[in-house]
């Protein structure tokens, strides 16, 4: 019995376009016949006997690989030698410059011996005048301070904000009416009993935090004015203005609710004005301060 073609070898043949021995040709097998077939005669083959599938796919191979080798050969196109990509432009961005990579400037002991005997009148001036560090260039006034000199309280902030740099007056803004509100809820008034003063003379560019030498540079001139001022108690408000002071980095919230000491001044830690604007409920703690405060100046009656 013949081998019969499998679909797959049949597919084959057919993509090929070779004839499948035993199937009518394609275009025999697509026409519609005119008539129908004669009867074969006998003794007479009708066709000839199907060969062998195995022997069918062979010939159907060379012929197909003698088809390919009568074409002409393809020519190939050169494979284009890409030039490398050129980088990506990104945009610069500067990273964040730290306290710790500005070079701290040395401590002229001729500056601060002679800020240490200045008179008020010749140290508001120097401050007015001053460049000791870049916050000098970028301001607009420098801010001295603002109060009685002669009062027994005395009230030091962070820095002048965005009013006080334009006004030179400390303590103008929202926050500055926050603190008269303070004040006056303490039996106090800056024109009377308090005056009231800042770590820097000058405020830093977009109300960041002070820099070491900034603060550095500027502690002489705050030193100076409590050597003048003589207050009763000192009010640190803020965590800058407490660490300055103090010369420690010990967080703000154990330092509430003691009684801290500059040169022999009790100095009480409270939150800054600023921070109670934006955190309204902490109001009731720094009450709690000022009272304490309050509490500390009967003592020293």
């Amino acid at each position: 019995m013949p081998d019969t073609f499998t679909d797959e070898q049949r597919q084959f043949l057919q993509l090929l376009r070779l004839p499948v021995p035993g199937d009518p040709p394609p275009e025999m097998a697509q026409a519609k016949p005119l008539v129908d077939a004669p009867t074969a005669l006998p003794n007479r083959p009708i066709s000839a006997p199907a060969q062998p599938a195995s022997a069918a796919m062979s010939s159907a191979r060379r012929e197909v690989g003698s088809a390919t080798a009568a074409l002409p050969p393809a020519e190939v196109a050169p494979t284009p030698v890409r030039s490398p990509a050129p980088p990506l432009k990104t945009e610069a961005r500067q990273a964040p410059v730290l306290a710790t990579q500005i070079s701290t400037p040395v401590a002229d002991p001729q500056r601060i011996t002679r800020i240490a005997t200045l008179d008020w009148r010749a140290l508001n001036n120097m401050v007015n005048t001053c460049q000791a560090c870049p916050l000098g260039e970028t301001r607009k006034h420098a801010v001295f301070g603002a109060g009685n000199p002669r009062g027994s309280w005395l009230f030091v902030g962070e820095a002048p904000g965005a009013e006080e740099d334009r006004r030179g007056e400390a303590f103008v803004g929202r926050g500055g009416q926050l603190l008269d509100n303070m004040l006056r809820a303490m039996g106090l008034s800056r024109e009377k009993d308090v005056y009231i003063a800042n770590i820097l003379k000058c405020r830093p560019p977009n109300n960041r935090d002070p820099l070491g030498p900034e603060v550095q540079a500027c502690m002489p001139y705050l030193q100076r004015q409590i050597a003048l001022l003589q207050p009763r108690v000192i009010v640190a408000l803020g965590r800058f203005a407490a660490q300055g002071l103090l010369q420690m980095g010990t967080p703000l919230s154990q330092l509430r609710g003691t009684t801290q000491q500059y040169q022999g001044i009790p100095l009480i830690v409270t939150y800054h004005p600023a921070y109670l604007l934006r955190n309204p409920i902490d109001k009731r703690k720094v009450w709690e301060d000022l009272k304490w405060a309050l509490g500390v100046f009967a003592e020293l009656q």
